[in-house]
């Protein structure tokens, strides 16, 4: 973000709060070293592992426990669920039994947690951690994954520090023998969080996060019309206890006016500043205003701010008809997302893998998120630096509570305050640079946020933000005109692209977009869109030297639903498609319900990109995932039948579902496998054919997309104009022409990078669209193909400690 030197005619709200941009970060986490593998069915024959869940439910818990129960039988793990959580492993007996292949099958899709949850005190006593302990040596469990908050992942590890003593005077009273001491002589735990609040440091996400963020924006988004039609103000309360985040980042995505979060609490004289905030709103026309409280806000001196006590103060002082929405329980509630899924997919797969890792040296782990790469972290310093947080809420150091929850938090922070200033900064004598944004390429969701972001970013920095209506057709016509604070207002929740986009390219007509490029006197460019987006950008700085117009810095935001661009591991409107997808499949499975065995094929889009339909797979719990990428011929179809009809007979299951990309084989189409299916199955099951088609593409973007766009867009605006400061010359002439001047702006791995496209060009496959070489989510396809039971060889990957960066990510 550009720094505050240009005074704000709004800018109270903003100046009492000192900013946290680039703060170092306190007590950094470093994840443990872990050496590439391969992993093969059996490979730990014998062991016992127990998966429970302890605290608070979250969406995305089913789809932990279903992958540690799938993944430790695939091992050749006896695998235990512990019901209610601590209370059943006290209790035992019918609370702790032996689980198999289908007894997480249709759990996925559920919220909550199919084992139970329960607050257990007598595991508090000694008393309780023996007969605890009892319970799992009687049935040989020696590994444990825990999955839920501090308090759950800090009792499991207690209980292992405990174990060697609990074991002895077992042995000494009695209960167990000798020899059952020496076989079960140590506990392995490994920990997975399982919060919507995301309170837990070490990790970027927590499982259940996402979900509660879609029901928030849901809630929120259906809000806004009520609110609109008879100009109201309301108050959502969301959860999160003592941690802002979920209030923080749902004010980025909704649009809210207005949040209160724990960790940057409001002055004193907050009522003041908020009700001349939305007393100028409506005065410049707004007819609603959004402000979220989170649970546990407080002001400064530590006094807790309700949403009613927010109410009555709007009520008093501006009387405006306000009203109060209290989420609760809802937020917790509901199916969980697709992020969710496989963050709960991908855990509990490296979970298992933790377990069978650990040694009697070896500090507790818990699973955690960093970037893209599920890593493992010790336990007890996530837990320490999560202490630490309330102490320093405690204690009213609020710049330290707000860099120790990490570097993504900071950001959420700032962006918030950036994007909530009312108006524009003051004239200044500097006019600004021209920074233009259009779209090439298909619409996808997400595109709309990160132009709101563009532009307010640009206008708090002092530049000028221009719009290109219809991408280069547009550029072409002339359709560019300046956007204002104002214009972008309520944009972030829409789909589509509303500045327009078509998929023409400047090669079509060099010579006419570099004339109108220097007709509007454009400096900057970013252009938003997919693959199309990329190849513009590419074409337009390798003409450099025969236009001096595209001798401009250029940056592409990746922005398509099939996730195929070159130079970025994500794309924004991926998330929105995948959930799209990811919703349809739950709806045609359950539109079997109560019939007969029955198997679904779905044809996803993505052109000769399978991280749709692998993902989507990943998420719905798919039998298989059909993809241009991994080639497959008749056998491997008939295979997979085989495996269909095996779980139909023997395995207690009645849905299947298989997922094809559309451009996975030209002569293997959909129809073909319908066909297959139906022949081969008739005995068996029923077959149905469902192709999505441009669904995909629509709906209201994800919180992910938003948050993802709002914050790329910043930091692309921020690119534009370091470059400008060293390429533009005193009459305003700019001279971009190193190569590094025309980027994309992509997450690779842990980290946002600008990578010149010249560069990413050499990485590309031009004839069927996609990177070169495999991507990241391929190495995901083998934990899709063990959770659906079939014969796969699990690779680890290693990781380097020292390329962790603590939360500098996409969350």
């Amino acid at each position: 973000f550009t720094s505050t030197r240009e005074k704000l005619a709004m800018s109270e709200q903003v100046a009492a709060t000192p900013s946290h941009e680039g703060s170092p970060n306190p007590l950094p986490i470093v994840p443990l070293a872990v050496q590439r593998k391969l992993v093969e069915r059996g490979s730990q024959k014998g062991k016992g592992i127990a998966v429970f869940t302890s605290g608070g439910d979250s969406q995305g818990m089913n789809a932990a426990v279903r992958a540690v129960v799938r993944f430790g039988i695939y091992l050749g793990c006896k695998v235990y669920f512990i019901k209610e959580g601590y209370q059943g492993m006290v209790d035992g007996g019918e609370c702790i039994v032996e689980a198999d292949w289908a007894s997480v099958s249709g759990i996925i899709h559920r919220g909550g947690t199919v084992i139970g949850s329960a607050r257990c005190t007598d595991f508090r006593e000694r008393e309780g951690r023996l007969k605890a302990a009892r319970n799992l040596i009687e049935r040989k469990i020696t590994n444990l994954v825990v999955i839920g908050g501090d308090g759950s992942l800090t009792g499991a590890n207690r209980f292992r520090q405990e174990w060697a003593s609990l074991v002895k005077e077992l042995v000494d009273t009695s209960k167990i023998s000798k020899d059952a001491a020496e076989s079960n002589s140590h506990l392995n735990i490994v920990g997975m969080v399982g919060s919507i609040d995301n309170d837990f440091c070490g990790t970027d996400m927590t499982i259940g996060t996402d979900s509660a963020l879609h029901r928030i924006i849901e809630a929120v988004d259906a809000i806004m019309p009520t609110a609109f039609s008879h100009q109201r103000t309301f108050i959502m309360e969301v959860m999160g206890r003592h941690c802002g985040y979920l209030a923080l980042v749902a004010g980025i995505v909704s649009e809210a006016d207005w949040v209160f979060v724990p960790e940057c609490p409001a002055e004193q004289n907050w009522p003041e500043k908020l009700c001349k905030k939305l007393g100028m709103e409506r005065e410049t026309g707004r007819r609603l205003n959004i402000i979220i409280v989170s649970e546990g806000a407080i002001d400064r001196e530590g006094n807790p701010i309700t949403a009613d006590a927010v109410k009555k103060v709007v009520v008093e002082r501006l009387k405006q008809d306000t009203r109060v929405t209290v989420l609760g329980h809802v937020q917790r509630g509901g199916a969980p997302s697709a992020f969710d899924r496989i963050l709960g997919c991908r855990m509990g797969a490296e979970a298992v893998l933790a377990l069978m890792d650990a040694t009697p040296s070896t500090p507790a782990a818990v699973v955690s998120l960093d970037g893209n790469a599920a890593v493992r972290v010790p336990l007890m310093e996530c837990v320490e630096k999560t202490q630490a947080v309330t102490k320093a809420m405690n204690e009213k150091n609020w710049d330290l509570a707000v860099q120790l929850r990490g570097k993504s938090f900071q950001r959420n922070l700032e962006t918030y305050r950036m994007l909530t200033r009312l108006k524009p900064p003051l004239p200044t004598d500097r006019p600004g640079w021209n920074l233009a944004v259009m779209h090439i390429g298909a619409p996808c969701c997400g595109m709309n946020a990160a132009v709101r972001s563009f532009t307010r970013n640009c206008i708090y920095s002092g530049n000028n933000p221009m719009g290109i209506h219809n991408g280069v057709d547009g550029l072409m016509a002339g359709e560019v005109k300046p956007i204002g604070w104002s214009d972008v207002t309520g944009w972030v929740a829409e789909g589509g692209a509303l500045l327009g986009t078509k998929r023409t390219l400047p090669g079509e007509n060099y010579q006419a977009t570099a004339q109108q490029l220097g007709r509007f006197g454009i400096q900057g460019l970013v252009v938003i869109g997919g693959f199309e987006a990329f190849q513009a950008v590419l074409q337009m700085a390798e003409q450099r030297d025969t236009f001096k117009e595209f001798r401009i810095p250029m940056v592409v935001l990746p922005a398509t639903i099939s996730n195929n661009v070159p130079g970025t591991d994500f794309s924004i409107g991926a998330d929105t498609a995948l959930n799209e997808i990811t919703e349809i499949c739950d709806r045609i499975r359950q539109s079997a319900q109560g019939t007969k065995r029955r198997v679904f094929i779905v044809e996803t889009m993505g052109g000769y990109s399978g991280y749709l339909a692998t993902m989507a797979g990943l998420a719905g719990g798919a039998d298989a995932a059909y993809i241009h990428e991994e080639k497959f011929g008749i056998q491997e179809l008939m295979k997979d039948l085989d495996i269909m009809a095996f779980k139909m007979d023997k395995g207690n299951i009645f849905r299947g579902l298989i997922l094809r990309n559309e451009c996975a084989n030209s002569n293997y189409d959909t129809d073909f496998l319908f066909r297959l299916y139906s022949e081969e199955g008739r005995d068996k099951f029923t077959v149905r054919n469902n192709v999505l088609g441009h669904m995909q593409q629509g709906g209201w973007p994800s919180p992910f997309d938003r948050n993802v766009a709002t914050k790329m867009a910043a930091k692309t605006v921020t690119w534009l104009i370091e470059q400008l400061t060293h390429c533009a010359a005193r009459d305003g002439t700019v001279h971009a022409e190193d190569p590094s001047t025309a980027t994309l702006l992509g997450m690779r791995t842990r980290a946002y990078k600008f990578q010149p496209v010249q560069q990413i060009k050499q990485e590309t496959d031009f004839k069927f669209r996609v990177p070169k070489g495999d991507q990241w989510w391929m190495k995901i396809r083998s934990i899709m193909s063990i959770l659906a039971q079939h014969d796969s060889t699990y690779e680890v990957e290693g990781l380097d400690p020292t390329t962790c960066t603590d939360g500098e990510t996409m969350g």
